[in-house]
């Protein structure tokens, strides 16, 4: 498969044209990962945050909890809606959700911020926090539950759940593990997004992103926060004909490479949530 990067952009008005394409009108087939913000760790010792939702419509690849590919959606001549969340920040908060089209993906849950606090329900559930027997719900397609705390000898929480499988608790010295992400190739090459955070005291994150302890989730690839630390912010790629010419609102950041006869746009942050891609 013919892989080449062309250059970062940030587009200062949407009347400025992509001049990578040449129009020839639609619809188009448009397959996508769309990622949500991670959830914020609970706190001190507290419950590890969810990752944040997991949507993916690359055949032979999956959604999150387990799901199989969506279907690529259509798009023709007209403005769409594209916002890459934010993680969320520790003590309590979701992610917030990213968007593509129709297509939204839930920001992950927050770890339980207290002992025997439930995590947040998101895209993956947020961990329990110390002693708790309650976790965080996942999102049917999107993510998996977090899980519970533990009653041992340093009484440790629950990880936060994460794309690719629950998040773990311990009976050892370290909190729980977040749930292991997802792996995607729709940029060209496999990357694993969307592991659920550590529980506390210092539980591994989940891979894909998941954070630990002080140490967030990794930037645009919605992983939850470590116990005492934010979620990742998410991320929004989509792969469509080079005959689709694409334009960015102001406030969108983005990246092109050739992939095939596509051209895959990742957009790693928007600086509201009413930005937009318009199809010409």
């Amino acid at each position: 498969m013919a892989v080449s990067s062309m250059s970062r952009t940030t587009f200062t008005s949407l009347g400025k044209r992509n001049q990578m394409s040449p129009a020839t009108g639609g619809p188009f087939s448009a397959t996508y990962l769309v990622i949500a913000g991670g959830g914020g760790g609970g706190g001190s010792n507290q419950g590890g945050g969810g990752a944040g939702g997991y949507r993916c419509s690359v055949s032979g690849e999956s959604s999150g909890g387990g799901t199989s590919a969506e279907s690529p959606v259509a798009v023709s001549a007209g403005s769409y809606t594209v916002t890459v969340g934010a993680g969320g920040a520790t003590g309590g908060n979701n992610g917030n959700n990213s968007v593509f089209s129709a297509v939204t993906s839930l920001g992950g849950g927050y770890g339980g911020v207290s002992n025997n606090a439930t995590g947040g329900a998101g895209g993956s559930g947020g961990g329990g926090g110390r002693f708790s027997s309650y976790f965080g719900l996942g999102t049917s397609g999107q993510g998996y539950n977090g899980s519970v705390g533990y009653i041992g000898p340093v009484d440790p929480a629950g990880g936060g759940g994460g794309a690719g499988g629950v998040g773990t608790n311990s009976s050892g010295s370290s909190g729980g593990t977040g749930g292991p992400g997802v792996s995607s190739s729709i940029t060209g090459s496999a990357v694993t997004r969307a592991g659920g955070g550590g529980g506390g005291p210092s539980g591994p994150g989940g891979s894909g992103g998941g954070g630990s302890n002080t140490t967030p989730g990794t930037v645009n690839t919605g992983g939850g926060g470590g116990d005492s630390s934010a979620g990742g912010s998410g991320l929004v790629v989509f792969s469509i004909s080079k005959d689709a010419i694409v334009q960015f609102s102001a406030g969108v950041t983005f990246s092109a490479t050739s992939v095939g006869v596509n051209t895959v746009y990742t957009v790693t942050a928007t600086s509201t949530t009413s930005e937009t891609v318009t199809i010409l």
